[in-house]
């Protein structure tokens, strides 16, 4: 295979024999302490700790720009909130339903809630030490403050008294809580403040919960580069909202609610209805979390942990600012001495050619298919073209696609909209489960319906997950499928962030089994045998798994990668240990979860686990076998040598294997198989910035340590735009 990296295995005939290598224990309380642990998976939970462990690294990074830095205190900020929200909400449910099962390595759920609380306290410390004390005084000194009402002069005071009068106080509803008024709804992540006050007369003393609303920036520019957070001007005016009562003590704190829809599909006669209505309910979820500042008053956090059913274990505390997502905002500022080199996205090679630029797409994709990768590659000009010339196109007969996430101002909904407003057969699959776009999907599937588009709402039991259009052209000679087949959303917005992989194609037998996958989607044919495309929960984990078995027969000769997000199925865990033990070497390139242990001798001391964390969100999933062509016997279809390659939307997690429809789909042409291979190689790279695992299940930061680069995903933008301006001189000679 070209440009694939070598490297060779520890216990090769030169490793030193006379040191016997070191067996971790089956079972046994090593790493975890807890009797009975197995100790060859990792918890998913505190692997995902890991994982926003690796990422708050990146705001301590010297090499990267400060704003930036900023950007990752808000992104693990926001994670954090996601990971109480839904893994924390759903350990907590089990526990409340009795259910005792331990996953693969051992923990019940009260166990793992137990460990996740032991880690957060100290990974929130780091935030706080990384924003308060390391980035804080750094922008100052470049002229970004965020301070403190105590720090704002006299015509500042004047000017914020001003936008306070007019735009904050007419939207203020303090809510007291006394016997006649009792303890406020608090809605799932709203930053509020808890107020004692005290009549002066009677002594009385009254608790009340002001919500600070989003309907003003959370960070008020008083002047050029000052940033004051506007909790702190609305506690420093308490007293206009409590006339003639005594402000005792005030603090500003924020709920994070269980996110889990529970449906019951098989039950619903209308899911979108049923959809609607848990999202209204998940309002009043249960709290999970409470996070309080590290200066809160006994009195105010025991009301608070009672009133809200917590308990102490539950509570955050907090030097920074509650909620670092707003640290967003600052990337507005006119700095770009603080913020990355602009990386622009080039037209992929064969669309950006000369004598290709004012030819239908159609043609360039019936001529041969073409491989984009996002961002490096423009997705307006790729997938959001292809959709609007079928939207466009008189010659297009129907459009079908899977919609997961869109985002809010969709070009793809656009297209789709005027598609079957000008007479198109067009069909979508809005799979309204996605997790926090539940909201989003149900707009846009009314929105949809109402334009004429025929609206599916996913299987039951399942969730869509799969990146899919299927467009049919009358070319004239015959009618043709042109598709696409990615690893990421049709998201406007997300495809300029995350990384991801498509394939625009023409290909008889790909179209062929997309349209089965969809007629299976839309209809109700149970039975149905894919050619090429290799689609979850029917056969993907048993291929995958045949093709592991497959590669490890080969020994030391064989040679696996896997590039995903997440690495989380103990079936498979267990597929790479045993081929590790054969000599397979194994690479892995997986940005989050991984529940498998690298480097462990006598377990897997043939495989290598790799993180690569950057200004993209590594979202793509590329799997390599080195002489995967064969399965149950039979050549794989798109296997044009002896290695085959993957793409597509599934990880390695239960979920994906076993709960939702995935494509995956074989890259065969040459030059494409090359370009994986590149992408492949600068992430494996010796000289890289990158986290490794450690056989103790750590992650090692390698690389130079007083820069960022080298950088992964540096040198694939550089050798893309190398690539793309060849392809335009050569007049697509490809």
């Amino acid at each position: 295979m070209a440009n694939v990296p070598s490297w060779p295995a520890p216990h090769d005939e030169q490793a030193d024999e006379s040191v016997p290598p070191v067996q971790l224990p089956l079972r046994g309380p090593v790493g975890s302490g807890r009797p009975g642990a197995d100790e060859r998976f990792l918890n998913r939970e505190l692997s995902w700790l890991a994982f926003n462990d690796r990422v708050l690294e990146l705001a301590s990074e010297p090499g990267i720009p400060l704003l930036e830095r900023a950007k990752f205190c808000a992104i693990v900020s926001t994670n954090l909130d996601e990971f109480f929200q839904v893994r924390v909400g759903a350990l907590k449910d089990q526990i409340a339903a009795g259910f005792d099962r331990p996953t693969p390595d051992g923990r019940t759920p009260a166990q793992q809630i137990e460990d996740i609380m032991a880690h957060v306290p100290d990974f929130v410390e780091r935030l706080d030490a990384a924003f308060v004390d390391e980035l804080i005084p750094a922008l100052a000194a470049e002229g970004v403050e965020i301070i403190h009402y105590a720090d704002l002069s006299g015509e500042e005071i004047d000017a914020l008294d001003r936008w306070y009068e007019e735009r904050v106080y007419p939207v203020l509803t303090p809510l007291a809580v006394d016997p006649g008024h009792p303890f406020p709804y608090i809605s799932d992540l709203a930053l509020s403040l808890a107020v004692n006050v005290a009549d002066p007369d009677t002594g009385d003393r009254r608790f009340a919960r002001l919500k600070v609303p989003n309907v003003f920036p959370r960070l008020v520019e008083v002047a050029t580069g000052r940033f004051l957070p506007v909790e702190e001007l609305i506690a420093a005016k308490l007293d206009t909202l409590f006339v003639g009562m005594i402000v005792e003590e005030w603090t500003v704190f924020r709920v994070s609610r269980n996110a889990d829809i529970n449906l019951e599909e098989d039950e619903a006669d209308d899911l979108l209805e049923a959809v609607e209505s848990e999202l209204r309910r998940r309002r009043f979820n249960k709290a999970v979390r409470l996070e309080v500042a590290h200066d809160v008053g006994p009195e105010l956090l025991a009301l608070l942990v009672r009133e809200l059913e917590l308990t102490h274990a539950d509570v955050t505390y907090h030097r920074s600012l509650l909620d670092l997502s707003c640290l967003w905002a600052m990337m507005s500022i006119d700095r770009p001495d603080l913020k990355d080199e602009p990386w622009p996205s080039v037209n992929a090679g064969r669309l950006a050619a000369a004598e290709d630029a004012d030819r239908p797409i159609f043609d360039v994709m019936r001529h041969r298919s073409v491989l984009v990768h996002l961002p490096y590659e423009s997705f307006s000009t790729s997938v959001e073209e292809f959709i609007k010339q079928s939207a466009d196109d008189p010659k297009v007969k129907s459009i079908k696609m899977t919609l997961y996430r869109s985002g809010g101002d969709s070009a793809v909904i656009r297209s789709l909209i005027r598609a079957a407003e000008s007479g198109k057969q067009v069909a979508v699959l809005v799979e309204l489960k996605a997790r926090f776009d539940e909201a989003t999907n149900v707009q846009w599937a009314k929105q949809l319906e109402r334009a004429g588009v025929h609206v599916v709402y996913g299987m039951v039991g399942l969730k869509t997950h799969s990146k899919v259009v299927l467009v049919v052209r009358d070319d004239g000679d015959r009618l043709r499928r042109y598709c696409h087949i990615g690893t990421g959303n049709y998201n406007g917005k997300t495809a300029k962030i995350y990384e991801d992989l498509g394939l625009l194609t023409c290909d008889e037998n790909i179209g062929d089994d997309a349209m089965e996958l969809f007629n299976h989607l839309t209809g109700y044919s149970r039975t149905v045998d894919y050619s090429t495309l290799l689609v979850a929960p029917r056969d993907l984990r048993r291929a995958l798994l045949d093709l592991i078995e497959h590669e490890s027969s080969f020994g030391p000769d064989g040679h696996i990668t896997l590039k995903c997000n997440s690495l989380a199925d103990k079936e498979m865990v267990e597929a790479l240990y045993a081929a590790s033990a054969t000599g397979t070497r194994i690479d892995l390139i997986v940005r989050g979860i991984c529940c498998l242990r690298a480097g462990v001798p006598g377990l897997s001391e043939n495989i290598r686990a790799r993180s690569v964390l950057g200004r993209y969100l590594e979202h793509s999933r590329i799997y390599r076998f080195a002489h995967g062509n064969v399965i149950h016997g039979e050549r794989v279809a798109g296997a044009t040598g002896d290695a085959v390659y993957l793409i597509g939307s599934a990880d390695l997690m239960p979920r994906n294997l076993n709960r939702r429809v995935e494509v995956m789909v074989p890259i065969e042409h040459p030059r494409h198989t090359a370009w994986l291979d590149q992408a492949i190689e600068f992430a494996l790279d010796d000289d890289v910035v990158a986290w490794e695992m450690q056989p103790d299940a750590s992650w090692d930061r390698i690389g130079p340590t007083n820069a960022f680069e080298p950088h992964p995903q540096e040198r694939m933008y550089r050798w893309t735009v190398e690539r793309q301006t060849a392809a335009t001189s050569t007049r697509g000679s490809d």
